[in-house]
């Protein structure tokens, strides 16, 4: 589904969770709109809208489908133009984005731009704001280096990068393997607090489906014969701060030792509206 992985992270960690600016305790306040929306450089809006589940639920496919919330009014403005979502359905999610059969007034993001969010539905109204930042972390290159051990197969996925002079600089980074979905990391997101202005390599866990459960030290290899994109997103410092937080809400969730929190950016709900500066490289790493 479009938003599951969302939607069931916030459910995971809302056995602890809280939210600053927003103050929101799961806890205490029972059911929450949940919001995950996006708008990437030459690319429509896109919003999926939900209802928060039960933590202490046994969570079914069709529960999932029934949290999916329909007849929203959202609009997304770039300050010259507002144009009103339109709800997709099928048989498995429900999604909002632009409205095929009335383009005047649509537009794709643009960097350096920004955009208000605004969404009805019932009696309350959700705002957020988000900008899709220029590239200021440059991706250079992609590589990979073999692990060493028994398993001759496994590799590592590096990257190459430089960040520009201006400090406050944030990416958010998802893989694909052979032609499989893009996924984020288990850590998907990393600022230049510590590389400010220099050009860098680090290593990239592959992006893991947070739906399933995956082995114990095993979710940041590659194999030898795998053909690796990248999608590498340079981020505003409120998506920045959902996904580090959500992150870390996610890897800790259990440890008594760790608050649980994910810092959203959406007013009256859960989630994040995102703006994303995209760039793709692909490699695929000899068998």
């Amino acid at each position: 589904m479009r938003n599951a992985p969302i939607l069931l992270v916030l459910t995971i960690v809302s056995g602890t969770a809280c939210q600053k600016g927003n103050s929101v305790d799961l806890r205490d306040k029972g059911e929450q709109l949940v919001v995950e929306g996006m708008i990437e450089d030459g690319r429509f809006p896109t919003v999926t809208l939900s209802r928060s589940l039960d933590y202490f639920s046994k969570i079914e496919p069709e529960q999932l489908l029934a949290s999916f919330v329909h007849g929203a009014k959202i609009t997304v403005s770039n300050g010259a133009q507002t144009h009103q979502l339109r709800e997709y359905s099928s048989d498995t999610t429900c999604f909002y984005t632009v409205d095929t059969a009335d383009m005047s007034n649509a537009f794709v993001g643009e960097r350096g731009a920004s955009y208000t969010l605004r969404i009805e539905v019932g009696d309350k109204v959700l705002s957020s704001i988000t900008t899709i930042p220029e590239g200021r972390f440059s991706l250079d290159s992609i590589g990979w280096k073999r692990v060493e051990g028994p398993d001759v197969t496994k590799v590592r996925l590096f990257v190459k990068v430089t960040d520009a002079p201006e400090r406050g600089n944030y990416v958010r980074y998802f893989t694909a393997r052979n032609k499989e979905d893009f996924m984020a990391g288990l850590n998907s997101v990393f600022d230049d607090k510590a590389v400010n202005g220099t050009t860098f390599e680090i290593p990239l866990d592959a992006g893991v489906d947070k739906n399933k459960t995956t082995e114990t030290g095993e979710h940041q290899f590659f194999k030898r014969g795998d053909t690796v994109a990248l999608k590498f997103c340079n981020v505003d410092h409120g998506t920045y701060d959902f996904w580090r937080t959500l992150d870390l809400a996610y890897n800790t969730t259990g440890s008594p030792l760790k608050p649980n929190r994910a810092i959203g950016n959406v007013q009256g709900a859960l989630g994040n509206w995102g703006g994303y500066c995209v760039s793709y490289k692909t490699i695929t790493i000899p068998k």
